[in-house]
């Protein structure tokens, strides 16, 4: 094993920090396959040729074949060739989304062995009248949200160029009321300060209340997968000058209500949530993501008005999330050590929300048409639930993630689904008075 491979970059050392017991750091992609290519008619899946279509694709992705080894006080990457019997492995067949959506929660709190490469693909057979699924795993030390859809996209279609579909990241404006020297002088100060009071808003803010949203979590996990026609959902947000992630959070805040009803907790007028923004990329590390936090309208509040208002306070926040750069606690494993110490009493953020845009195209893995792929984000610090969601092939897919022992998930999940579902029939009703008219 060779140990002069550049280390690790500071953000990539980070989230190996966040790497531990009751902590799985991974990012999650569950999928369906229907028959073709290594998916027989008859349901059965030929793993050789998978591997050996995989094989020269891992080629081509180093971050698929390597290491973290240790290296001073942290770690730098080693190259070790992948083991795809091991990589590359069958589970027990499942035959409803319910179980594959029992086997991410399962998988959720099983770590990817260190002492490999840190991915793993586990594919599920299914029969003559049931889709085949997959699941991929990607420790986040390797790939944020942005760079893990790229990694499945040159893992699954090497070939064909990428279309993103749903909102693409867009570039912080600049300052142009300054220029030069005094000009950056004066945005690094507004930054110095901004970046303080996350700091220390991130270490003891306050604002939810105690709930079963916060606590210690269980190894009880559950999943649920949820879906929504995009072009429909991104009609209706434009109608109110708003974005599909506007559109997600405003489901969010629609499961939240829900699942502090079914817990029989009073419902507060706002709750805030952490939500990743891209950020443009550079340099070597894998995680390049800024943070906004956003407060979700919830009692009393409609779907139109929750929208309106998430439009409203996402547009600044995402400007500044961009700006700011990656969460200052991230920047390095010391204050990810200290991050991942105080978030275990945090009050600040009831929830995490990331959105990523996928592929507009439908995607093949070694031959089998993907016809559905579904994201599941960590579950991090003392926060019960999170939400990931994904766009692909012409919908937007959900996973909701939650500690099944202490959250009423599938009560969250259903009034998300119906919340999305309200979005996208408004949506049709308005194109067909267009049409009418």
């Amino acid at each position: 094993m060779r140990t002069s491979m550049p280390r690790l970059a500071p953000a990539d050392e980070a989230n190996l920090v966040l790497d531990h017991s009751g902590q799985v750091n991974v990012f999650l992609v569950a999928g369906l396959l229907t028959h073709g290519g290594f998916v027989g008619d008859d349901g059965v899946l030929d793993l050789p040729a998978l591997r050996t279509a995989l094989q020269s694709r891992i080629s081509r992705l180093p971050s698929l074949r390597r290491v973290a080894v240790p290296a001073g006080r942290g770690h730098a990457w080693a190259e070790v060739p992948p083991d795809l019997e091991h990589h590359v492995r069958l589970v027990e067949a499942e035959e409803a989304v319910v179980a594959l959506e029992r086997r991410c929660g399962e998988l959720m709190t099983v770590p990817l062995a260190r002492d490999r490469p840190l991915w793993e693909l586990l594919l599920v057979p299914g029969g003559d009248l049931t889709d085949a699924a997959f699941i991929l795993r990607i420790h986040h030390a390797i790939a944020d949200g942005m760079s893990a859809v790229a990694l499945v996209h040159e893992l699954f279609n090497p070939e064909e160029r990428r279309t993103l579909s749903g909102d693409v990241p867009v570039d912080a404006p600049t300052d142009h009321g300054r220029s030069g020297r005094a000009g950056e002088s004066a945005r690094r100060v507004r930054r110095l300060g901004f970046g303080l009071r996350r700091v220390l808003t991130t270490i003891s803010g306050r604002g939810v209340p105690p709930t079963v949203l916060l606590g210690e979590r269980s190894p009880n996990r559950g999943v649920a997968l949820v879906d929504v026609d995009l072009g429909a959902l991104t009609s209706r947000a434009r109608s109110f000058g708003a974005t599909v992630n506007d559109a997600l959070l405003a489901s969010v805040a629609a499961g939240f209500e829900a699942a502090l009803r079914a817990a029989g907790e009073q419902v507060p007028a706002t709750l805030a949530v952490s939500s990743p923004v891209a950020l443009r990329r550079h340099g070597s590390a894998s995680n390049q993501v800024g943070v906004m936090l956003v407060r979700l309208p919830l009692a009393g509040t409609g779907p139109d008005d929750r929208l309106r208002l998430i439009a409203a306070r996402t547009m600044a926040e995402k400007v500044r999330a961009r700006q700011q750069g990656t969460l200052e606690l991230m920047r390095g494993p010391l204050g990810a050590r200290l991050m991942d110490g105080v978030g275990h009493r945090q009050h600040l953020v009831a929830g995490f929300v990331t959105n990523v845009p996928g592929p507009a195209e439908t995607m093949r893995l070694a031959g089998a048409p993907i016809t559905a792929i579904w994201p599941v984000a960590v579950l991090a610090a003392n926060v019960r639930i999170g939400v990931a969601a994904t766009s692909y092939a012409g919908r937007l897919r959900c996973g909701v993630h939650f500690d099944a022992r202490n959250v009423p998930g599938a009560a969250f999940a259903a009034a998300m689904q119906n919340e999305l579902a309200c979005l996208d029939d408004r949506s049709r009703k308005a194109h067909f008075e267009r049409d009418a008219s």
